[in-house]
């Protein structure tokens, strides 16, 4: 595949199309949020999406294991529906979508990236350069906290997370 990434040959990020893509991505995101972590349906799912860039992972045999996507808003990106499917987390899946979308946010010119992370997966970001900013809040019941990473820090921490795992 053409353009993609691959990580310690655990899968292969690519972008994906919401209209070619969208079936997997929604089967990653409803298997995640909805089924494993009681995320209503009509919260999962918003108008967002047909305007977002995703990225979709998979598995040296082709399936389906992971998605993210980005929304850009001038030079602000927000960063959501990250999901990795469960066998598949703590392999370098999440890492590698993050690096990928690191990557489109220079691409695009984004000088900030915001996202709302759920409170266990801090750290992980963390190793990416992203800091906690305010109170947690809740999220469809889970508590969740803003993080922001700035233009300046995105090339430099995608290298520094690379060599840390």
């Amino acid at each position: 595949m053409s353009g993609d990434k691959s990580l310690a040959d655990v899968c292969t990020v690519r972008l994906a199309d919401w209209q070619r893509d969208g079936a997997a991505l929604r089967d990653i995101r409803e298997t995640v949020f909805v089924r494993e972590q009681n995320v209503p349906t009509e919260l999962e799912w918003d108008e967002l999406d047909v305007r977002c860039l995703h990225l979709i992972a998979f598995n040296r045999e082709g399936s389906p294991i992971g998605t993210a996507r980005l929304l850009r808003n001038s030079t602000v990106g927000t960063v959501g529906r990250m999901a990795v499917l469960k066998e598949w987390r703590g392999r370098g899946v999440g890492r590698a979508l993050v690096h990928r979308l690191l990557e489109e946010a220079e691409k695009w010119g984004i000088m900030q990236l915001v996202l709302h992370a759920q409170t266990h997966a801090t750290g992980f970001y963390e190793r990416f350069g992203f800091r906690a900013e305010g109170d947690l809040f809740k999220e469809a019941g889970i508590p969740h906290v803003k993080m922001v990473l700035n233009r300046g820090q995105v090339h430099r921490t995608a290298e520094t997370a690379e060599t840390k795992d």
